[in-house]
C-alpha cells in the first residue's frame, strides 16, 4: 500500500482526549504551535475525528517517512487524485518541504511559528488550572491542588494520580537531545533567579562540554517555542527573571527549588497562559500594565502581611500601583492602607477567577 494511502486510510486516534480551552478554528490556514509536551497533537487529533475522507493527516515523526522522504510533488498529486480538502502536517519543522502543496485548508502543527508560509498562528500552552481540574478525579479542592503540585501543567503527568517520576524521566529523555539535557538542567538549577544568556552560558560549559553557539541558539529556540521566558524588570534592566515552562518538571530536574520558588513559578505562568501583560517589580512582585502589583505570598497571614505592606507602601506608590492582590495558599482577607486596596486569595481561586487581558 502506498505510505500517503496507508496514512489517509488509517488516521491515529486518541481516545483519552479531555477538552480544553483552545479549540481548532473551522476555518483558515492555521499554525498550532507550543511547547513539548503541551498537547498539541491530542488536540488536532480530537479535531481529526470530527473531520471525513477529504482530510489527510501525516505524522513527520512516523517511522515510515525516514526512508521514504516526503516529497512535494507526490503529495500533490495524492490531494488532486483524493480530493482532499484539508491537509495537516504534524510535528514540522522548519525546512522539511522545499514547498507546501496546493489544498483549500492547510493546518501546520510545530514548536515554534512557521515563517516559511503565511498561516493563522495559534498558540497552545500547557494546562491552566482550570484545565487541569478537568483531568482531575480528586474528592476535595486541596487534594486536586496538592496533586497540581506534583503532577505541574504537563497533560501527559495530569493523567497519573500517583508518582510522575518515571514519567518524567521518559519525557525528559524522549524529548530532549544530549546538549539539550544539559542545557535544561542548568536553566532547572536557576529558575526563578535573574539572569543574562551570557550567564547561563558560563554555567553550563563549568558542567558540560557544549559549544557558545548551541547555547545561544537553543536558548532562543526554547523562547520561541514557549520553554523558556524571560520577565522584564519594571525597576531595573539587567538580569530578567527567568522561568521554564513547567514548575513539576523543574522540580523533578533539580533539589535546588524550594516551595517559595515553584510558587513563584505557578503565578508568572498563570499570567502568561492568560496573557496578562506584566513585569517584574524587583523582587516584590509583578506589576501589570493596569498598574496592579500581583505578590506571592504562599503563607502570610494578614496580621504578617500588613506589617510587609506598610514597610513597602512608599515603594507601592512610587510605582503607581492602584491595587494590591496577595496569592496565597488557603488564606484570603482584605485591608487598605490610606486609598489602596490590599486583597488576599487561594491560588486555587485567583488562578480561575483572574480575568485575560485582550
Amino acid at each position: 500500500m502506498d505510505l500517503l494511502e496507508h496514512y489517509h486510510e488509517h488516521p491515529p486516534i486518541n481516545e483519552q482526549f479531555i477538552l480544553r480551552k483552545v479549540h481548532i478554528p473551522i476555518k483558515d490556514n492555521l499554525n498550532l504551535y507550543g511547547a513539548r509536551g503541551c498537547g498539541k497533537t491530542a488536540l488536532i487529533l480530537h479535531h481529526l475525528e470530527e473531520q471525513d475522507e477529504h482530510t489527510l493527516y501525516i505524522d513527520l515523526e512516523d517511522p515510515g517517512l525516514i526512508l521514504n522522504t516526503l516529497e512535494t510533488l507526490p503529495l500533490q498529486e495524492y490531494i488532486d487524485e483524493f480530493k482532499i480538502k484539508e491537509l495537516i502536517l504534524d510535528h514540522y519543522e522548519e525546512g522539511m518541504l522545499d514547498d507546501f502543496p496546493k489544498v483549500a485548508r492547510l493546518i501546520v502543527i510545530s514548536r515554534t511559528p512557521v515563517r516559511e508560509i503565511v498561516l493563522e498562528p495559534l498558540q497552545l500552552f500547557p494546562l491552566d488550572y482550570e484545565e487541569f481540574l478537568a483531568f482531575e478525579h480528586a474528592s476535595s479542592s486541596t487534594v486536586a491542588f496538592n496533586h497540581f503540585l506534583k503532577a505541574g501543567t504537563l497533560p501527559k503527568m495530569a493523567r497519573h494520580t500517583k508518582n510522575t517520576t518515571l514519567q518524567m524521566k521518559q519525557f525528559f529523555q524522549q524529548q530532549f537531545s544530549p546538549n539539550e539535557q544539559s542545557l535544561i538542567l542548568i536553566l532547572a538549577r536557576y529558575n526563578t533567579q535573574p539572569m543574562t544568556i551570557h550567564q547561563i552560558y558560563s554555567f553550563t560549559k563549568e558542567h558540560f562540554r557544549i559549544s557558545k553557539d548551541f547555547i545561544y541558539s537553543a536558548m532562543k529556540h526554547f523562547q520561541e517555542e514557549g520553554l523558556l521566558y524571560f520577565i522584564d524588570n519594571a525597576i531595573k534592566r539587567s538580569g530578567k527573571k527567568m522561568i521554564l515552562y513547567d514548575f513539576a518538571f523543574v522540580k523533578y530536574l533539580t533539589t535546588d527549588q524550594p516551595f517559595g520558588q515553584q510558587f513563584d513559578s505557578m503565578i508568572v505562568l498563570t499570567m502568561i497562559k492568560h496573557k496578562i501583560n506584566f513585569k517584574t517589580l524587583g523582587i516584590h512582585g509583578y506589576i501589570t500594565n493596569d498598574s496592579e502589583l500581583i505578590i506571592p505570598a504562599p503563607f502570610d497571614s494578614e496580621e504578617n502581611f500588613w506589617i510587609k505592606a506598610q514597610n513597602k507602601f512608599s515603594l507601592f506608590k512610587k510605582q503607581g500601583i492602584e491595587k494590591v492582590t496577595i496569592v496565597t495558599i488557603t488564606n484570603s482577607y482584605t485591608f487598605r492602607i490610606e486609598k489602596l486596596h490590599f486583597e488576599a486569595l487561594p491560588f486555587n481561586e485567583w488562578s480561575i477567577s483572574h480575568d485575560e487581558e485582550d
